[in-house]
């Protein structure tokens, strides 16, 4: 992206020798032993991404510059309208006690609805990514509007807060990606 944005193509890293298992004298590829500018061609600047993990999971994306005259907050990634969020959305919040649960249900009811244009997947990954403590309860909504009347019933008690047990963390791991659906809810169902 920042290649994109200034218009630079970085050198390769990481690699002393092309692979000689490549025929690098058919095609036009090759790798860059150092930067070089990324002329404007008419096109948009497009670039193949791909990552290898030590498991065998092998990920690729091909990025896409934004068309000029984008507003920069377009262009940096962020949304200029709310994105849709496929089912439900979680809202966690915790506390040492259940009101202290409520209250923090409460503050953040108060924050949301005085700053609507904080999208629902922000303030979830936000809240997500928070300290937990032992008293619990989440907000759970495919809207904003279900959110915001779910955290409200949190804040006046008619939620409960539940204390999180001590119990094991459980890791469900399906092989290389869901290559099925429901294929990580078969395997949770049918092993210990």
């Amino acid at each position: 992206l920042e290649a994109m944005r200034h218009g630079v193509l970085p050198r390769t890293l990481h690699v002393d020798a092309p692979s000689p298992h490549v025929d690098w004298s058919a095609g036009a590829v090759r790798l860059l032993t150092e930067e070089r500018a990324w002329p404007e061609t008419g096109r948009p600047r497009r670039a193949g991404v791909s990552s290898f993990g030590i498991s065998g999971t092998n990920a690729h994306v091909i990025l896409e510059a934004p068309p000029a005259g984008v507003p920069a907050e377009q262009a940096s990634g962020e949304p200029a309208v709310e994105p849709v969020v496929s089912g439900a959305a979680a809202w966690p919040v915790s506390g040492r006690d259940a009101q202290a649960v409520r209250e923090q249900a409460a503050r953040l009811y108060d924050h949301l609805i005085t700053h609507p244009d904080l999208p629902v997947a922000g303030v979830a990954a936000g809240l997500a990514a928070r300290r937990r403590f032992a008293h619990r309860a989440v907000a759970v909504g495919r809207d904003r509007a279900a959110l915001l009347d779910q955290l409200a019933e949190i804040a006046r008690g008619e939620t409960p807060a539940r204390e999180a047990r001590a119990g094991g963390t459980a890791f469900v791991l399906t092989g290389q990606g869901s290559q099925r659906v429901g294929m990580g809810r078969e395997l949770y169902g049918s092993e210990p």
